[in-house]
């Protein structure tokens, strides 16, 4: 859920983001996107719609992934695209939160979202994955080849198990036939290290997770370090970052550990990060294709280097001289290494040895930030009798490249940065949503999706739903009720207003929220300042989103089916709540937390639908 504000930047800012990512000789260059297969559930950072939230229900346009690789796509037609689940809804598991009980029901529906992408966006995928960072089913695995193969789906490739090496590697060895359908063993966060039996197998081997790192020059130096060491250390033929680009509050789990940062759709602000530039070092002049040389790229100093070749007589050989300091990734813990500025010689052997016609480009830590300067050198210097020498410096990044495509394009600077609007209304009514889920609404439990109230003549025709009505089959702890969060983290005091419609009779219920703390894999534990009415007629002032810590409960006179406006008002340390425009309690004292988001929910998974929203703060 790490694109959630991108899709609501105004233009050209959102096309220029895209543009530095996926647009060839440009920027990142990509040469791969991997995105979630939304299941309702929450995914790190927020949930990502399903395109079944029910068994009967099919809907190929919730979401923002499928956006996201059309625009990849009109960038550059040849990037790769990968879909793997990181939770699912619940009629895939029957009641049980667990996805391999009935493999041909979850091979149906991941088939499914293989064709949607297909039939409604022209969209290829070629790989998929299996459910991410949790256990395989061997019999899931074959029975999802078989799935993909009976839709003529022969060309997607299977990746598994996304975890560790192991035991998928060893597994492979045993079963004949599961090594016959897995076509790349992914791992995630290997720290450029693989294990035998992966080895064994013969496989691809990817790391097909990597790097999650604070995108300052400390997470592009470990970006530059796992890019090459991935395969010099552990025979890895594609790193993948988690994530593409930082879009979503910065205040949930792993703020900012993105690609480059465009967290503030409100202003249009965005910051192409060091990352991005250490990406293009590899992906401006190497393409999905090009083989790795299998050389030992240890240098003798400290840092490494591989040499790719497209079989048609290009060259392109990228070195790292990363320090310990400079390249520490968020995980697994690095070992003490020393790197030293040294001299080092390469010798080409058969059709490189010639003039190496090259472009040098290099990247130097200067006084804390990242200089991406090119120095375009052709005839650089002669290979002598099939070597040549390079005086390298530490923390430095250095392509050499037969190629002449690379180039640092930019932008025009995007305007400066603003803080979220202190006074924002969103009355839901759009007839023809560019996207399912309103802007800047954050979903946290739950999915909330724009809404048309056919069978409501009067103002209210036009809502935001909240759809998810079993717990998903989880990969997080997602909480109990369902939550949306928006706004500034830093907000302290605020109004909170908006319309509210029970759907669940009896037992329903829904909440305004303010000073919301937490989100993400951690919201279970979410504080802040909750105002509850249920469906029986009584309400409730809580200070957590569990619904335990009550600060206060009486009548309400509210019932299911109708439309209420709820208020919350919080000044300080008091707190008080309007019902319908008038007073319903005051004098609520609150002592933490002391500042956070907006927010609106419901009690459990249940039906029910919010209007008119408005914030003050």
């Amino acid at each position: 859920a790490t694109s959630r504000l991108l899709v609501n930047y105004q233009e050209p800012y959102r096309s220029q983001i895209l543009d530095y990512l996926f647009k060839p000789n440009f920027g990142a260059s990509l040469h791969i996107l991997k995105v979630e297969i939304g299941g309702d559930g929450q995914s790190t950072d927020g949930t990502e719609p399903s395109h079944m939230h029910y068994e009967n229900d099919e809907n190929y346009f919730r979401g923002y992934e499928w956006w996201l690789m059309k625009e990849a796509k009109k960038r550059n037609p040849k990037i790769k695209l990968i879909g793997l689940p990181w939770t699912f809804p619940a009629w895939i598991g029957k009641g049980e939160n667990w996805p391999y009980d009935y493999p041909d029901v979850t091979a149906y529906y991941i088939v499914s979202w293989i064709l949607g992408a297909k039939q409604y966006h022209d969209l290829d995928i070629d790989y998929i994955g299996i459910w991410n960072e949790r256990a395989f089913s061997s019999k899931y695995i074959k029975l999802l080849r078989y799935t993909l193969d009976k839709h003529g789906l022969q060309q997607v490739r299977i990746i598994a198990s996304d975890r560790l090496w192991e035991p998928i590697s060893f597994v492979l060895l045993l079963d004949s036939e599961l090594h016959g359908v897995v076509d790349v063993i992914g791992a995630h966060y290997p720290g450029t290290k693989t294990v035998p039996n992966a080895l064994l197998t013969k496989k691809q081997l990817w790391s097909s997770e990597d790097y999650s790192t604070f995108n300052d020059e400390v997470g592009a130096g470990c970006w530059a370090r796992i890019l090459n060491q991935n395969y010099v250390n552990g025979n890895m033929t594609s790193t993948i970052a988690w994530n593409l680009v930082a879009s979503y509050y910065e205040e949930l789990p792993f703020g900012r550990c993105g690609l480059m940062t465009a967290q503030e759709p409100w202003s249009g602000h965005y910051k192409v990060e060091a990352p991005i530039w250490i990406t293009a070092h590899t992906t401006q002049f190497t393409q999905p294709g090009w083989s790795y040389l299998q050389v030992d790229g240890h240098l003798e100093g400290g840092g490494s280097f591989v040499a790719l070749t497209d079989g048609l007589g290009n060259l392109t050989i990228i070195i790292e001289t990363m320090t310990h300091n400079h390249s520490q990734c968020i995980r697994p813990p690095l070992p003490h290494f020393s790197v030293t500025a040294q001299k080092a010689t390469f010798y080409l052997r058969g059709s490189f040895n010639f003039f190496l016609k090259s472009r040098l480009q290099r990247i130097s830590f200067i006084s804390g930030s990242w200089v991406f300067c090119y120095l375009v050198v052709f005839v650089l210097f002669q290979v002598w009798k099939g070597s040549f020498s390079l005086d390298l410096n530490v923390d430095e990044v250095y392509t050499l490249t037969t190629l002449k495509t690379g180039r640092k394009c930019g932008c025009p600077e995007p305007p400066p940065p603003q803080p979220f609007p202190s006074n924002y209304k969103d009355d839901f009514n759009i007839r023809n949503p560019p996207f399912s889920e309103a802007p800047n609404f954050a979903d946290q439990t739950g999915v909330f999706e724009y809404f048309i109230n056919a069978s409501d003549p009067g103002d209210h025709v036009f809502t935001l739903r909240q759809v998810v009505v079993q717990r998903p089959i989880t990969w997080a702890s997602d909480a109990d009720q369902t939550i949306s969060i928006i706004g500034n983290f830093q907000w302290v005091n605020m109004t909170v207003t908006c319309d509210i419609y029970i759907e669940k009779q009896r037992d329903g219920g829904v909440f305004i929220a303010g000073r919301v703390d937490n989100g993400g894999i951690y919201v279970r534990r979410t504080k802040g300042v909750f105002f509850w009415v249920f469906a029986d007629g009584t309400y409730r002032v809580t200070s957590d989103l569990a619904g335990e810590e009550i600060l206060m409960k009486g009548l309400s006179g509210v019932r299911d089916n109708a439309w209420h406006t709820l208020t919350l008002n919080v000044q300080g340390t008091s707190a008080s709540g309007l019902l319908n425009g008038y007073p319903l309690w005051e004098n609520v004292t609150i002592s933490k937390p002391s500042n956070g988001w907006a927010a609106i929910g419901t009690r459990s998974f249940e039906f029910a639908q919010f209007d008119n929203f408005h914030v003050e703060a």
